[in-house]
């Protein structure tokens, strides 16, 4: 497995020790590009001048094709059973994805056409590519789930897997009987199962407003997720928290 970050801080390097992880960011993606299309010398003066950053955001697209176009390139190689995107959020997600059909009505020939088509292609096909949104298990980011998830099926075309819920506390009613009358302990408890209940109302609440199936991945203690914390989450996951 192979996993991609993009224009990220290198985080992933520490959280998954022991899985390959490639950073790709579009002024290299571009540089990469120009390379590979025999302008190496242009490359490397526009490298060296800070003038490919300004190439890879002036052009509308431009930037995002050549980083679809890499993830493309990985893909294609067969060197890995499966590669993982971390995307960007859902708002710069939709018209990252929408780079190739958007160049595609604008560009008619040569190589970024047929970078676009070639993207166009893989993103079209649910056996190379599907999105995976991820939310939290209230109103506002289940809200914007769902948005994302009719805008990416209507206006990319791009096919969507299961989504994943995040930080779910789904465990049983506390007993706020059993804690005294007016005590931390009732008012803990009684906070605990407020949670519980919004929870479980915005996770079913997602399942009625898009049919696709569910990941809950449990609330982990702490204010910062490590290594361990990702292997429990992963065996939670393997455990079956699907909804």
């Amino acid at each position: 497995m192979l996993v991609v970050e993009l224009d990220g801080k290198p985080t992933l390097d520490e959280l998954l020790p022991g899985v390959e992880v490639r950073h790709i960011s579009a002024s290299a993606a571009l540089a990469e590009y120009l390379d590979t299309h025999g302008l190496s010398r242009v490359a490397k003066r526009l490298a060296s001048s800070g003038i490919i950053d300004v190439v890879a955001t002036a052009s509308p697209g431009i930037d995002d094709i050549v980083v679809l176009g890499k993830i493309k390139q990985l893909e294609r190689s067969g060197d890995w059973d499966l590669v993982v995107v971390d995307g960007p959020a859902a708002g710069h997600a939709i018209t990252f994805l929408l780079a190739a059909k958007g160049l595609l009505a604008t560009v008619r020939g040569g190589p970024i056409a047929t970078q676009a088509t070639d993207v166009a292609e893989m993103l079209a096909d649910a056996a190379r590519c599907q999105v995976v949104l991820v939310t939290l298990p209230e109103a506002t980011p289940v809200n914007e789930a769902v948005e994302t998830a009719y805008a990416l099926e209507e206006r990319v075309g791009v096919h969507l897997a299961p989504v994943v819920v995040n930080a779910v506390d789904d465990g049983p009613l506390l007993p706020v009987e059993a804690a005294k009358a007016g005590s931390p302990q009732q008012a803990a408890a009684e906070f605990r199962n407020a949670r519980r209940r919004l929870h479980a109302d915005e996770c079913a609440r997602l399942g009625t407003e898009l049919a696709l199936p569910q990941i809950h991945l449990p609330m982990m203690p702490g204010a910062v997720l490590d290594a361990a914390g990702v292997d429990g989450l992963a065996a939670a996951w393997a455990g079956g928290s699907d909804a």
